[in-house]
């Protein structure tokens, strides 16, 4: 026989190898020769590195492969050698798998899962039997036994041993499917294997032990040495901060991102085309996997940051913003909907593995459950954040009633849902005060997360009683009333709009019935959707009157207040607003017409600030804006000849339906915006993606996706949304008259006025409007109000003031107004109309048809931004004058912007003229900008405050509104407008008009002087540079200042801005003044290298403050990794790890996938191949330089997972191959030498270290987006750094391309 070790070490030649497979199939008739084989493979197998240094290793490899058909069994193209050492190796051990479960008869239990391999004789052509005596076969039928038992232990080593089980793990990431049934066998042998338990060298437990293993074990390697050297340092701790707004650079600090993020939904001048939920989903799947955090702690840190959210609006001010309703939609409803989600993704990925035929027992035992045992362990410990969970005023009772229904439940007492719409709580004999925490786990229970077993938590409850008070009064008006049939009086109306739906009805089970729990979770749940259900079936089959008292039930509190139901509620809503065609209706006109009532109290009930923003946290703005344009088109096109009764006895019109619908599918978008905005790289800004077409796309792209299954929870309510009014997409092209105005409103933003043709119908509407306006000029002046457009031009002639006002559909009003505005703005420009009658005139235009306000704000944008109206002054004759309220509106804007660290010069009014204040942007000399600043106005001309004629038009217009309900939603509208048409404008234009405003709505003084304070970040960048130093200042804690000096959330984003301390107006945290300013930054991509310029600086000064030049010269990492005297690396890493946090996030949310992308592809090659000039002394330079790396790695890559995701399940995605791959070639080219880099050798070493390791231990999916050929260069470059583990681990993750390469570094390294 060939001698063993040369028959191992040349490679098996395809004849010996062919005869070596011939003796598994005849282990048992010749179980010697089978000993044999087994001794071989035990002695040689595992020395593969000697098997490929020999010459003909890719010949001999080719020609086993031509045997085996190894290839074509495993279905791989690629026929690298290295990728036939990990199939020969896998198929040698599933083939002693298969031989042993044969042996002991397993094999028939799996018959769906017959053997690849060779395992008895008949399968293969074996040499005739010898004749062996008795004695003799006695003796190989004992050696046949310890045969299987050695069989056994020979697959434990091969799972057990270093190379050998990496090379198997390879084959788990790549070809899944054959490894589901490998680990399938092994755990049937594990199982049942009575030769097992014969072993001496490997147990049961043993076995499965490795089987658990096998799933982790490339993790475990190749964090053993360098990823764990990177993540021991990033890494800082559990999360332990009991502080309510968590300060310092806590653990809590961790969620940094999340806290901006919820913060920044809050901007009720934006709405968002993609749900709250889908955003905070995508960044806790971010968070956990960058902070490497347990679900436990990510589930509390996202109670936290969701309960700080609301603690910061509970004493808010007064103004045209959302309130505290949309911040508990955030806490009560939109979280838990992120948790059910995270929750069935878990459940539904081990439903997956077990229709796919997994039997992975040993996986479903580990992690049956965690993500839900871990929300009951953070609940349970959120009870500790007492100052977190005080109830805000508005939820006190509801957090009362929930306290309740917990100690009445412990109580065994059983009561009715009648119960709590009679009784008072202060009734009850023990205290029930309850707070936030009863009620984000009565949200929980409502959706299936929890049971009721959360009442006997230790704390939960204050007790228990005997009892009920007996003093109940009769039954009142409520849900449980009208569920029983009461009609829909007025009061019952009334009761309904006060109290959510289901928000009493409470039915409880006896303790000891938890076995029928869930079915009664699920009953409970149901009684709330019946409850709408039968609202939403009177709102469609009900009298007028029915269904006009139910649409206004669906808009009352189940929408603001029904957390368990909202996302429902909006549902009947939407539902309601796309009324489907009746089969027999044959008429001309629309059948909308005939729901006008009911859409008309729809749209104005949800038409407030704080409804619009639940509808956007939801998800679904798109659907609404396609239920409103239909509508829009319609009553746009009627002639108001019809009107409408509703019940309170208000009469509406055509031009009232479509004036409310237009003025509420407006605020979906930023209308009043350049078509055209600055995008950054390929991709456009965010703001600009805002448009009819983009709301309608991803409303169709969710009608799309309908069909898929395995999309998530929240994708499949959104597509159920889309579904319901329409299976067919929608296009602008469906509503010719909207696509028209549309147009024309692009079309006025970007250019002059122009094309007003004499004697057409426009210009005759041009005559009426203009007639109608000023109808009350003397005939004295009747020639003074003229049409000019290009060489027309018509004079409007006078009619009487009993004249009946024109009849003429909205659309072709829209149409007209720009002329009617320009004309009378050139009349007043030249003296011909005074100031007043002009606002008068334009308020008449806006009575006549409330929808023109659009228009009207569409032409004023278009005329400021063009710079050619000489200015007016605001001297209180002419024009209305802000002399009473400038110097508070300049002393309140002076606090805020100290308060943030921003130093501004004296902005009193009147010092100088607007004209002279150049705020132009000059980025060389950021410091110059205030002192030029100064100077000008220290040597300026005083004259009266001025304002361009535009806009003093404007504000005068929209001072003469009430502020009542009716006018709010118009004023909404027109608002944002206003602030952004002054924020345009020269210095101080925007405290003008917050002066002119205060002196209308006083109340509104502080949210007033709160906007006005944000336009001065507007106009320089030097202040938004400043801006951006504050939060990181704040944060780190690195300034003391009037907010808070321990750093953190609590001082980023302070406490809210409300009158609720001292002295008026609170300090505005800078996180909430950044947050509410960037949007209008003209040049949003700059503001990239300002926040790496602060991050390294932040870098800098926590490595060398407070450190003596002597401790610094002798500064190295001590045994254990962590300390040197008293200097923490871990800790000092902790800070950088939460300023880089910080600077991701804000470029996350300042530039979306833009910003991100640029910054990957652009921004960091360009930093890293600059010179940069070190200012730190020489003591810590080499601590800066490396400590400044990992930043950098830290910050880009949570930028690239929060916009792109970990995984694949973000459409955003898609995106991320190009970007990724353009980076990664920049570091592999660096690495081959072939880019001449500037910076610190440290710093780019760091990074790329850092790098690389976030990438592949938190984000393994990117890795395989990337070109092989540029992965095997950085594995490369990252082994001549004698970064071994991490090189190989890159080749791991590489996919089937880079499996060869990583097969061929494991037996390399052996």
């Amino acid at each position: 026989m060939m001698d063993g070790k040369k028959w191992i070490r040349k490679g098996l030649s395809v004849q010996t190898l062919k005869q070596a497979l011939r003796i598994v199939p005849c282990r048992r008739s010749r179980p010697v020769a089978y000993r044999l084989y087994m001794e071989l493979l035990k002695r040689f197998a595992f020395e593969l590195k000697c098997h490929i240094n020999v010459p003909n290793y890719e010949m001999i490899m080719k020609s086993i492969d031509d045997v085996l058909h190894l290839s074509h069994k495993f279905g791989l193209q690629v026929t690298n050698p290295g990728i036939l050492v990990a199939e020969f190796l896998y198929s040698i051990v599933s083939q002693l798998l298969d031989a042993s479960l044969d042996d002991e008869g397993l094999l028939e239990l799996m018959p769906e899962m017959k053997s690849r391999w060779a395992t008895i004789p008949q399968e293969m052509e074996i040499d005739a039997h010898d004749n062996y005596s008795e004695k003799q076969n006695e003796h190989h039928e004992k050696l046949y036994k310890m045969n299987t038992i050695m069989t056994i232990e020979m697959i434990g080593k091969f799972l057990l041993d270093k190379s050998t089980s990496r090379i198997l793990d390879l084959m788990r990431r790549n070809l899944p499917t054959h490894w589901v049934g490998f680990i399938q066998r092994l755990q049937l042998l594990g199982a049942n294997s009575s030769a097992l338990r014969n072993s001496k060298l490997l147990t049961t437990k043993d076995l499965l032990h490795l089987i658990t293993d096998s799933g982790g074990s490339i993790v475990r390697h190749s964090e053993t040495s360098s990823l764990r050297k990177f993540h021991s340092v990033m890494d800082s701790g559990s999360l332990v901060s009991s502080s309510g707004s968590c300060q310092g650079a806590s653990r809590s600090a961790l969620w940094l991102p999340l806290d901006l993020a919820l913060e920044d939904a809050m901007d009720g001048y934006q709405v968002n085309a993609t749900s709250a939920i889908e955003i905070i989903t995508g960044s806790i799947k971010t968070l956990q996997a960058i902070n490497g955090t347990a679900w436990h702690d990510t589930f509390l840190g996202l109670w936290i940051a969701a309960l700080r959210l609301v603690q910061r609006e509970r004493d808010s001010i007064e103004g045209p913003i959302p309130r505290l309703d949309a911040r508990l939609c955030i806490l009560l409803s939109v979280t838990t909907l992120v948790v059910a989600d995270l929750i069935d993704e878990e459940e539904n990925a081990r439903i997956d593995e077990s229709v796919c035929g997994s039997t992975n027992h040993w996986k479903e035992k580990k992690f049956s459950g965690k993500r839900r045992n871990d929300l009951v362990s953070s609940l349970q410990l959120l009870g500790d954040y007492q100052t977190l969970l005080s109830p805000p005023h508005s939820a006190v009772s509801a957090a009362n009633q929930a306290a309740a229904k917990a100690m009445l439940f412990v109580s065994g007492i059983d009561v009715g849902s009648a119960y709590y719409e009679c009784i008072n709580m202060k009734d009850m004999p023990i205290n029930c005060s309850g707070n936030m925490r009863h009620l984000i786990v009565e949200a929980c229970i409502a959706r299936n997360l929890l049971d009721t077993s959360a009442y006997f938590w230790p704390g939960y409850i204050n007790g228990c009683i005997n009892q009920i008070p007996h003093s109940v009064p009769a039954q009142v008006p409520g849900w449980s009333s009208f569920m029983k049939g009461d009609p829909l009086s007025p009061v019952m109306v009334s009761a309904l709009v006060s109290s959510p739906a289901s928000s009493t009805s409470f039915s409880f089970l006896k303790p000891g019935m938890l076995d029928a729990l869930y079915c009664k979770l699920t009953k409970e749940f149901d009684e709330s959707l019946a409850e709408l259900e039968n609202i939403f079936e009177l709102a469609v089959k009900g009298s007028d009157d029915e269904k006009i008292s139910a649409a206004t039930v669906l808009c009352g509190a189940s929408l603001l207040q029904g957390w368990n139901i909202q996302e429902d509620t909006a549902h009947f809503i939407t539902r309601l607003l796309s009324p489907p065609v009746p089969a027999e209706y044959s008429r001309s006109d629309s059948h909308l017409i005939h729901h006008a009532p009911i859409l008309n109290v729809l749209i104005v009930g949800i038409a407030t600030v704080d409804c619009v923003q639940i509808f956007s946290l939801h998800g679904l703005v798109p659907q609404l804006a396609c239920s409103l344009m239909p509508i829009c088109e319609v009553f746009g096109s009627c002639v108001p000849d019809v009107f409408w009764t509703l019940p309170t006895g208000e009469k509406i019109s055509a031009h009232d339906v479509f004036s409310n619908a237009f003025a509420l599918l407006l605020k979906l978008w930023r209308f009043n915006h350049p078509p055209l905005e600055h995008g950054v790289g390929d991709v456009p800004t965010v703001g600009s993606q805002l448009t009819p077409e983009y709301l309608l796309s991803v409303r169709n792209l969710h009608l799309v996706s309908s069909g898929n299954v395995h999309m998530d929870q929240n994708k499949r309510r959104l597509s159920a949304v889309a579904t319901s009014s329409s299976v067919q997409p929608i296009f602008l092209d469906s509503f010719p008259k909207l696509k028209v105005w549309y147009r024309q409103h692009q079309k006025c933003l970007a250019a002059s006025l122009s094309g007003l043709v004499h004697g057409t119908p426009v210009h005759q509407i041009v005559n009426v409007l203009l007639n109608m306006m000023f109808r009350k000029i003397s005939r004295g002046k009747q020639s003074l109000i003229s049409v000019t457009s290009g060489s027309s031009g018509s004079s409007g002639s006078v009619i009487d003031d009993s004249a009946p006002r024109p009849k003429l559909p909205a659309w072709d009003i829209l149409e007209a107004v720009p002329f009617v505005v320009d004309a009378a703005l050139t009349a007043c420009a030249h003296g011909r109309l005074s100031p007043r009658e002009l606002a008068t005139g334009l308020k008449d235009l806006a009575d006549f048809l409330p929808a023109s306000l659009a228009t009207i704000v569409s032409y004023f944008s278009a005329e400021v931004s063009r710079g050619v109206w000489k200015p007016v002054f605001m001297n209180g004759t002419d024009w209305p004058s802000p002399a009473a309220n400038l110097s508070n509106v300049e002393e309140k804007i002076k606090k805020i912007l100290a308060a943030t660290g921003v130093d501004v010069p004296s902005l009193a009014a009147g010092v100088s003229s607007p004209a002279t204040l150049d705020l132009s942007y000059s980025h060389p000399s950021r410091n110059g900008f205030l002192n030029i600043l100064r100077l000008v106005i220290l040597t300026g001309v005083s004259s009266p405050a001025t304002l361009p004629l535009p806009l003093a038009a404007f504000v005068s217009l929209t001072i003469t509104y009430k502020i009542d309900k009716a006018s709010e939603r118009f004023l909404n509208l027109a608002g944002p407008a206003l602030e952004s048409l002054a924020a345009g404008c020269p210095w101080p234009c925007m405290p003008i008009v917050a002066s002119l405003w205060t002196q209308k709505a006083k109340r509104w003084f502080d949210f007033l002087a709160f906007s006005a304070s944000r336009t001065v970040f507007l106009h320089n960048n030097d202040a938004v540079f400043q801006l951006l130093k504050s939060c990181f200042s704040a944060t780190l804690g690195q300034n003391a200042t009037t907010i808070s000096s321990n750093g953190g959330v609590g001082a980023l984003l302070g406490h809210g801005f409300g009158s609720h301390f001292c002295g008026g107006i609170s300090p505005v945290a800078p996180g909430i003044l950044y947050l509410r300013v960037y949007r209008s930054i003209r040049d949003i991509a700059l503001i990239t290298e300002d926040i790496i310029s602060l991050m390294m600086l932040s870098v800098r000064e926590i490595s060398c403050t407070g450190l003596p030049r002597e401790r610094l010269e002798k500064l190295k990492r001590s045994k254990n990794g962590l300390r040197c005297g008293q200097f923490s690396l871990t800790a000092a890493m902790t800070r950088v790890k939460l300023a880089a946090s910080l600077g991701a996030s804000l470029i996350w949310l300042s530039g979306g996938l833009g910003l991100v992308q640029a910054l990957f592809q652009e921004t960091l090659p360009s930093w890293f191949i600059a010179v940069h000039m070190s200012e730190q002394e020489e003591g810590c330079k080499g601590m800066v330089a490396t400590l400044g790396g990992h930043a950098l790695a830290f910050f880009s890559v949570l930028c690239g997972a929060l916009a792109w995701g970990v995984d694949s399940s973000s459409s955003s995605s898609k995106r991320r191959p190009k970007v990724l791959g353009v980076h990664m070639e920049f570091l592999a080219s660096a690495l081959d030498g072939k880019i001449s880099l500037g910076c610190d050798w440290a710093t780019w070493r760091a990074y790329v270290f850092g790098f690389v390791s976030l990438v592949v231990g938190c984000a393994p999916s990117w890795v395989q987006e990337v070109d092989a050929d540029v992965l095997k260069r950085l594995s490369k470059g990252l082994r001549q750094w004698n970064e071994k583990e991490l090189a190989l681990a890159l080749l791991e993750f590489g996919g089937v391309e880079t499996m060869g390469a990583a097969v061929e570094l494991i037996i390399e390294d052996q």
